[in-house]
């Protein structure tokens, strides 16, 4: 009869484990086939910004972010950079933002050697955007190199509730 229990003790955990792993494995497959999915869109179709997607029994709000690989000396500050910009895109779009533009235009005139007047007009248009919030909950889902393999496409997910 001891024996029996001393089985039932180590059996007892070992189908627990058992049972957790195979959950976990679920878990994992769902992401990558969501993924892929995503992946699949946008080769389809590039695009950046924040959309809404419809898993099955889900919605997400995905953050697509693109960035030249060659304006970042390690890998680690563009993968910072991306997530700041993704945090930044679903804060404005959850929490709206407030837009000004201000357009200055100023013009030089110059003679030249032969007394030819040279009018040269530069155009600076400054672009302020705010937003206050905050976005929680924004997770990293994959990377992929665009068509050209000039540029990495971060794609950051947030389950909507």
């Amino acid at each position: 009869m001891a024996k029996i229990y001393l089985k039932l003790i180590i059996l007892i955990p070992f189908i627990f484990c058992l049972v957790k792993n195979s959950e976990a494995q679920s878990f994992n497959n769902d992401k990558t086939a969501f993924s892929n999915f995503l992946k699949r869109m946008y080769t389809a179709s590039p695009f950046e910004g924040v959309k809404i997607v419809d898993d099955y029994d889900n919605q997400y709000l995905i953050s697509v972010i693109s960035l030249e690989k060659a304006k970042y000396t390690s890998e680690s500050t563009m993968n910072r950079v991306a997530q700041v910009k993704a945090q930044s895109q679903a804060s404005t779009f959850l929490n709206g933002a407030t837009i000004s533009m201000d357009m200055i235009i100023t013009s030089k005139e110059s003679k030249d050697s032969s007394n030819a007047l040279t009018t040269i007009v530069e155009t600076v248009e400054q672009i302020k955007q705010n937003s206050i919030g905050f976005s929680q909950g924004l997770e990293f889902l994959t990377s992929l190199a665009s068509q050209d393999n000039l540029r990495t496409v971060f794609i950051y997910i947030r389950k909507l509730e």
